[in-house]
């Protein structure tokens, strides 16, 4: 269906038939098996250490027996789109034409499903390669509402996440993402706005103010990406599946109650019968 030789680039070919972009290749692009190691151990001191940047997370490699250089772990981390959370002054610009809009979630209570919805990209590593997964989060409830795999961090599998969680289950007041060149773009700021979504952003290098997918990630890599060596793409995205849903239907959490995020986002949706 894909044809590579085709005028029509790769991932409007894939955007006309309906399917995601992520899904027409079979693997990521090469990168070594030594880099590949040690971009999962960064990810698990990631992690560990937040606050570590990547002269720390040298340090710590070092401490392990790893070799690599300071300029080596922050390509490195570029690559997978971590930073250590501190903020720095007029370091960061965004990309031309890209907005910054303010962050709105400060001292706001958020108390009911589809108020605040939340989005965010993590680093996946596999047996040869790696992903990126993308998930919108509902604020309340924690329910992951959508999610894709993509080998690479353009905007289009976070455009498919959100249109997908919107389908389902309607329109948030607000989307809370950092910011991130995707999320910063005109194409994913121009779907928020036109739907009349507010949009919130993270402070620079702030991941407390995403706090929460913050909190599913740790969740995903330890009870599964960790434990697991994905073949391929297709794998990955079977077995992560298999886990959202665990995560969405079975796992209880204690910040909810001991309800799962199922139980949280649809029991709260439920009208209080009027008493006769």
């Amino acid at each position: 269906m894909i044809d590579r030789k085709h005028d029509l680039p790769v991932n409007r070919q894939a955007r006309e038939l309906g399917i995601s972009r992520g899904s027409v290749y079979c693997l990521p692009r090469a990168t070594s098996a030594a880099d590949l190691a040690l971009m999962r151990r960064i990810d698990e001191l990631h992690f560990d250490y937040p606050f570590a940047g990547s002269r720390m997370l040298q340090w710590l490699l070092r401490a392990e027996g790893h070799t690599a250089g300071r300029l080596h772990v922050a390509t490195l981390m570029r690559k997978m789109g971590i930073e250590a959370p501190y903020r720095r002054p007029n370091t960061s610009k965004p990309e031309p034409g890209h907005k910054i809009y303010p962050y709105l979630l400060r001292k706001l209570p958020v108390t009911r499903p589809n108020h605040v919805w939340a989005m965010d990209i993590t680093y996946i590593p596999m047996a040869r390669g790696f992903v990126y997964l993308a998930a919108v989060v509902d604020w309340f409830s924690r329910k992951v509402l959508a999610w894709r795999l993509s080998i690479t961090m353009d905007v289009d599998f976070c455009l498919e996440a959100v249109e997908e969680a919107m389908a389902r289950y309607g329109k948030p007041e607000i989307f809370n993402t950092d910011q991130g060149s995707q999320f910063t773009s005109t194409d994913f700021t121009g779907l928020l706005l036109t739907n009349g979504i507010r949009i919130s952003m993270d402070g620079k290098g702030a991941w407390r103010d995403n706090v929460f997918v913050e909190r599913v990630w740790k969740s995903v890599k330890y009870e599964e990406v960790y434990l697991k060596a994905y073949a391929n793409v297709p794998g990955a995205r079977a077995s992560i599946g298999k886990k959202l849903d665990f995560y969405n239907g079975r796992r209880p959490h204690q910040s909810l109650g001991r309800q799962t995020p199922d139980q949280a986002y649809f029991n709260a949706l439920q009208p209080i019968p009027v008493a006769a």
